[in-house]
């Protein structure tokens, strides 16, 4: 029988693992102990599952600096709440300005609201994925009703000048919509410090949270031009067959993922406990470690900025006359290297890198990830792209 030999995880861009043990905990104690519809009843376990979902909205707020929870909606996905804003907001004739390194979750809505008559505008970055935010300003239109973009790169981890675009947009009175998928949890967020008027995240990255948890922060103004894309039971205001029109019930139609829910807020709770500076410290040091020791591995090539501290711990590479997918997989089979080959749902941050089609190898290490791990996945690399 083959000896399982002990894993390390890269592929923390897509999702967290291993989950802190609160999180887990959190989540079976609700489960076990709870387990009731927040909002639907008025006995004992309802009103805990309730006192569940304000805590959770509670925590994520002090992290965001945001003063209201009650502007905390909770969707599945960053996907969904992603949806939310630009389905809600835009409509035909308007014009919507975004970067030319964006995830699908942005530019499959954009680009289908184009067809429905929109206009679009995607501000190209430089191979290396830095925008220069007086594109930005050249872009803006009489009829320009968004400004979207990515906090960080999916691909190349790349940190966008967000602060320098959000009082760009803020000064022409443009919404502001942040997708913070790649960098909630892991480098600071203050939506009034970076002008955002709204921000998208996944509670499953570094947030540390279970999968099928989202955020979606809708600042103050905000709620009365987006529409709900979706509409049903809040539990609130039952007498009515209109959606209410307050937050957080406006966005959030149906049962929560309370469980879900429960465990997105140990994860909060335990990056504030820990420190989002020392979490974004570590994984720092690990970029800078694993940029400056793939340099030296003949057959690599290393995508992006190249600096640790302009990039989140992303990093995508090529294999000098290798497929990336068998390299992918001789990783997971003979070293226990988990990555992520291809295009990552990013196929315009490719074009733009000048890796598409093909795409890249992406290595993303977290909090759990050891200097080691990231020695042993450059030792191997080193002898996959040697062979």
């Amino acid at each position: 029988m083959k000896k399982e030999m002990p894993l390390i995880y890269m592929d923390n861009a897509a999702t967290s693992w291993p989950k802190p043990r609160v999180v887990i905990d959190a989540m079976m104690r609700f489960s076990r102990d709870i387990g009731a519809n927040p909002g639907r009843s008025g006995h004992r376990q309802s009103i805990e599952a309730g006192r569940t979902i304000i805590e959770a909205r509670e925590a994520v707020a002090e992290l965001f600096s945001v003063s209201n929870p009650l502007r905390i909606i909770f969707t599945k996905n960053a996907t969904e709440a992603l949806n939310i804003a630009l389905y809600g907001l835009l409509k035909p004739g308007d014009h919507v300005i975004t970067s030319s390194i964006e995830h699908n979750s942005v530019m499959r809505p954009l680009r289908y609201l184009e067809r429905q008559g929109i206009g679009l505008t995607c501000v190209a970055c430089s191979t290396t994925g830095l925008l220069d935010p007086a594109d930005v300003i050249a872009s803006i239109r009489p009829d320009t009703r968004l400004i979207t973009m990515t906090h960080a790169s999916n691909v190349m981890g790349t940190i966008m000048p967000v602060r320098e675009v959000g009082r760009i947009a803020r000064s022409h009175g443009i919404p502001f919509l942040l997708d913070a998928a790649q960098t909630a949890g892991s480098i600071p967020i203050d939506v009034e410090d970076l002008s955002v008027d709204i921000l998208a995240c996944a509670g499953h990255k570094s947030l540390f949270g279970p999968q099928g948890t989202g955020i979606l922060y809708v600042g103050k103004g905000m709620e009365s031009i987006i529409a709900p894309i979706m509409r049903g039971g809040t539990g609130s205001r039952s007498e009515s067959e209109e959606q209410p029109e307050g937050l957080p019930d406006r966005f959030e139609a149906g049962t929560l993922n309370t469980p879900g829910i429960a465990g997105l807020c140990a994860g909060v709770r335990f990056i504030v406990e820990e420190g989002i500076d020392r979490i974004r410290s570590h994984e720092e040091k690990l970029t800078e470690f694993m940029i400056e020791s793939l340099a030296s591995c003949e057959g690599v090539t290393v995508h992006g900025c190249g600096d640790a501290k302009r990039q989140t711990a992303v990093l995508s590479i090529s294999l000098k006359g290798r497929s990336l997918s068998d390299a992918a997989l001789v990783l997971d089979e003979e070293y226990g290297i988990l990555t992520r080959p291809g295009l990552q749902c990013a196929p315009a941050a490719h074009r733009t890198m000048g890796t598409f089609p093909a795409g890249s190898i992406r290595l993303s290490p977290g909090y759990f990830t050891t200097e080691e791990d990231v020695a042993m996945t450059v030792r191997s690399l080193s002898a996959i792209a040697g062979d």
